[in-house]
């Protein structure tokens, strides 16, 4: 006899209907979130895409009920059986931590810097478990452990500042596992991390979803990240979700038109034979000629260059013997983990790190035998744009007075122009840069965070260098606005013709603008080029290992990416 008894249904971790969420300002309501539905069932990790500003992360703050209290809001949001919109702060307090976690984009912002990890874990499990303090450091100890820590019972000893970016991420999750949450929710868990650790903390993170069945709400804009982890994605704009479906349907055959632009404007690394590059093949290549870099008109020759540190009577070689030359009208990438020392180095030509060793030619004029009005004359031929433009900017100066502050510190000609010059240097550089002239006397925290990035751009140009030094440009910026200011880079270096040190740990977006690409490990080059040898037909064990790491947003590729990683890892530890 056939059994009638219904399936019984996959119960939510988190079930939200029709959440509306807006903000309360004296411009008037600004509606953040509108009508969005989605549930995450456990073992399931649902992806939540979009640019800066869709929605996606007031919907996951909704979720842990930590919205500001000029919100308000309507719908359901059920944790686990409970309204979150209508639970009380002593509730929440009792399910923030116990039932619904999470991990925030910045570890250094989430930890606390004057605690010990192990006591900041411990913390998470005396506020939801009846246990002692023993217990609860035992514990600490052993989820350190669990989410790759080595030596967790000496590194819980440790505060912050004293690990690595991705330990301090493991330490996050760590916190995020301890009282064994029914869902966590991870919030750009990986944004600040270069691809290797990028590629440890997913890998983590699916086994952990994996062996605990726990719900992982994924709240990201990097589509590789999407293609690696995520089962299901929901793709947010305008504070609505346009498109759902599993992870290879969205992101191979995308129905919406939005959905289509977000993903033609990620960049992405050419497919490569991983099985060639797993066996160190490089056939009928000739690397040797193809990796000749021809010096036609050098703004920046470096060579042998080491720079050191000293403290606590040690000295630690940050740089060592490392050459990197750049011709004027080329980019030339800069990549490697963090740590590796490629901002050191590129640093070393304006002067801002001890250079002990080796010669460094800027302009045809040796930097290091200088005087100190040469170099000030030498630096006023550089640009230099930084990885955080808000950081960068001063929050008290004008839009127009920070682009035209190189003018007053520089002079033209050796002269101050007046303010009727600068005022209209700044409105052709915003010009250029594709900014309203009406932004100059804007403040930077009224721009978006592209928007600040182009007005650091514009800063860099205002004295029309002959190199530019771009430190991580792009990395805080979503994909469509990074490909807004990525194309802008490129029309204004063919333009003008400078010479462009392109320093980053994203492999695709080098790969996207530059000639020539330099790998660096441990302070040491590993690996340079032309970018399509090195990146296509690495030679370098390292740099296999990087390409590998790097996700790819097509699904089906990701995992032939992440199995010739395992493959490349297993060749290291064998050999």
């Amino acid at each position: 006899m056939i059994s009638t008894t219904p399936t019984p249904l996959r119960v939510s971790a988190l079930n939200v209907e029709n959440l509306v969420v807006d903000f309360i300002t004296k411009n008037g309501i600004v509606h953040a979130v509108r009508g969005v539905s989605f549930s995450v069932a456990p073992g399931e990790v649902l992806a939540i895409v979009g640019e800066s500003g869709s929605g996606k992360t007031i919907t996951s703050l909704a979720a842990m009920g930590l919205l500001p209290t000029t919100s308000r809001t309507s719908g359901t949001v059920d944790v686990d059986g409970m309204d979150v919109l209508k639970a009380t702060e002593t509730e929440m307090n009792a399910t923030r931590g116990n039932v619904v976690s999470m991990v925030f984009q910045e570890p250094m912002t989430a930890l606390n810097p004057s605690m010990k990890v192990g006591k900041q874990v411990a913390e998470a499990i005396l506020n939801h478990r009846g246990v002692s303090k023993a217990e609860a450091h035992k514990r600490a100890v052993a989820l350190l452990e669990r989410v790759g820590i080595p030596d967790a019972a000496v590194k819980a000893k440790s505060f912050p500042h004293q690990m690595s970016g991705g330990q301090r991420q493991r330490v996050v999750i760590a916190i995020a596992l301890a009282c064994e949450p029914k869902l966590i929710i991870a919030d750009e868990p990986t944004t600040a991390l270069d691809v290797t650790v990028q590629a440890e903390i997913l890998e983590l993170l699916r086994t952990l979803v994996k062996e605990t069945n726990t719900a992982l709400l994924l709240i990201t804009h990097n589509m590789g990240v999407v293609a690696d982890l995520s089962d299901r994605v929901a793709v947010m704009n305008a504070g609505r979700i346009v498109e759902t479906g599993t992870t290879v349907q969205v992101l191979t055959a995308p129905k919406e038109t939005y959905t289509q632009t977000l993903l033609a404007a990620v960049p992405t690394l050419p497919e490569a034979k991983w099985d060639a590059v797993i066996a160190e093949e490089r056939a009928q290549l000739n690397l040797a000629e193809a990796n000749e870099v021809p010096v036609v008109d050098p703004v920046l020759d470096m060579r042998g260059i080491c720079v050191d540190y000293s403290g606590g009577g040690r000295k630690l070689r940050a740089v060592n013997n490392a050459d990197l030359l750049i011709n004027r009208g080329e980019i030339v990438g800069l990549v490697g983990e963090s740590g590796s020392g490629k901002s050191t180095l590129g640093r070393a030509p304006l002067g801002l790190v001890p250079v002990t060793g080796g010669s460094i030619s800027l302009f045809g004029g040796d930097v290091l035998k200088t005087s100190t009005r040469e170099i000030r004359a030498l630096r006023s031929r550089i640009g230099i744009i930084f990885q955080d433009p808000g950081g960068s900017l001063d929050p008290r100066m004008t839009v127009g007075d920070s682009i035209s502050e190189p003018l007053v510190m520089h002079g033209i000609n050796g002269k101050r122009p007046s303010r009727a010059v600068r005022d209209s240097r700044v409105a052709e550089l915003l010009e250029a840069v594709r900014l309203p002239a009406t932004n100059a006397q804007r403040y930077p925290h009224e721009l978006s965070g592209g928007q600040r990035q182009r007005i650091g751009l514009a800063r860099a140009l205002a004295l029309a260098p002959e190199l530019l030094i771009a430190d991580e440009p792009t990395s805080a910026l979503d994909v469509s606005v990074q490909d807004e200011v990525l194309t802008l880079l490129l029309e204004l270096q063919r333009e003008h013709g400078f010479g462009c040190l392109f320093i980053s740990h994203d492999l695709a977006v080098v790969h996207s603008v530059s000639q020539r690409v330099t790998v660096m490990q441990h302070g040491n080059v590993i690996e340079s080029g032309q970018t399509s040898t090195v990146l296509q037909h690495p030679g370098a064990s390292y740099t296999r290992q990087l390409l590998a790491s790097v996700p790819s947003p097509n699904p089906i590729m990701q995992k032939q990416r992440r199995e010739a990683r395992f493959a490349l890892l297993a060749s290291s530890k064998e050999s």
